[in-house]
């Protein structure tokens, strides 16, 4: 039984937040327009850059954070991308995208 016929790439982003955010990227992403679902948890950045950064952090070598990821239609993830530019800009988020190959629901 084979996988169906996907008529549409989509793409995932993946956007990590300062926790003070999280809730702010939640009302964020619940009223966008693509009606798309997401999933949030818990995450740890790591880095060798210290700017920003608490003496604890400095100290454990990880930053708490919150971890974003949302499987978009690759046609929607521009707008999205430009928007959270538009709306959170200085804020510290860092994003990224890759294709999926498939995606769906059972």
């Amino acid at each position: 039984m084979g996988l169906p016929a996907v008529d549409e790439t989509y793409c995932l982003i993946a956007l990590t937040v300062p926790p003070a955010l999280e809730e702010t990227i939640v009302d964020w992403l619940l009223n966008l327009e693509n009606g798309s679902g997401f999933t949030s948890f818990p995450v740890s950045g790591h880095s060798s850059e210290l700017a920003g950064l608490t003496l604890a952090e400095q100290v454990s070598g990880r930053k708490r954070q919150v971890r974003f990821e949302i499987c978009v239609p690759q046609s929607a993830a521009d707008t999205l991308l430009s928007r959270l530019q538009q709306d959170f800009t200085g804020t510290g988020i860092r994003y990224w995208t890759a294709p999926v190959q498939h995606q769906g629901k059972v």
